[in-house]
């Protein structure tokens, strides 16, 4: 068993959902994400997404690009988000690297899943790589000891979703919605979509897009495995005045959407 999967383990052990938190690396610079990062930690996030920054982030919202814009204009390397999972590794936090495909092939698919494995990390969510093209990723990650997270979304048809739990060996990443990320509520297609996909894996199923507040994080672990948020925490260091005062706001977020999802 995994740290990821020890970590779902033992939120279902205290009768709630497991809370993932992303933030893209290098966002104020590489030393404030991993700051942020840590006392989101501090303050009740179990699981721990490292964005890695792309200049095509097709699936992300407006608050997202605008971060990972700036990382990219601080000139934040592939390098660095490797440094950043290491620095967050630490915690001792299970730390994956959410990535699109592109900078993934560039650096070297087994280099990459070779070099995360070597920082600590212990997985990677592709959510631009389709099953078809995957074999090169599945043989990589399996080398390297990593855990592979693959998506489903409320188009999935079953046949759809039987595949990608077939080749996912972390957690099942449920998109609430067809869209990009920074939406203010859930799709109410989110409950249905995790009912069709547990029957097909033993694996968790997490749900993300669209939770920003402990309220909603409540109501998603009512039938989720896993509450994942992004936007929101980003959304905390692009207004704030300082650096200082953005990881403050991100700890108090973390710690209340820590309390929303143990509000079972």
């Amino acid at each position: 068993m995994s740290s990821l999967h020890e970590a779902f383990a033992a939120a279902k052990a205290e009768d709630r959902a497991a809370l993932v938190g992303y933030l893209p690396a290098g966002f104020p610079t590489v030393d404030g994400a991993v700051d942020a990062i840590r006392v989101m930690v501090e303050n009740g996030v179990d699981i721990v997404e490292i964005g890695l920054p792309y200049s095509d982030p097709l699936m992300d919202g407006p608050t997202i690009q605008a971060a990972v814009d700036a990382a990219l204009r601080g000139g934040v390397t592939t390098k660095d988000v490797l440094a950043t999972a290491e620095a967050v590794a630490r915690t001792g936090a299970p730390t994956l690297v959410m990535t699109y495909w592109n900078p993934v092939e560039r650096y070297g698919t087994e280099r990459f899943a070779r070099d995360l494995a070597s920082a600590g990390g212990i997985g990677v969510i592709t959510p631009d790589l389709t099953p078809e093209e995957a074999r090169p990723w599945i043989e990589a990650s399996d080398d390297a000891g990593i855990d592979r997270v693959f998506l489903v979304a409320p188009s999935s048809s079953d046949e759809r979703i039987d595949v990608v739990c077939g080749i996912t060996t972390g957690f099942v990443y449920a998109a609430s919605l067809m869209g990009v990320t920074g939406v203010k509520s859930v799709s109410s297609a989110a409950p249905e979509l995790v009912a069709r996909t547990r029957p097909r894996t033993p694996l968790p199923v997490a749900v993300g897009l669209g939770v920003s507040t402990a309220a909603q994080a409540a109501e998603v672990a009512q039938y989720a495995d896993g509450v994942i948020v992004g936007s929101a925490f980003v959304k905390q260091l692009l207004e704030a005045p300082t650096p200082a005062e953005g990881v403050a706001a991100v700890g108090r977020l973390a710690a209340d959407l820590a309390e929303g999802v143990r509000r079972r």
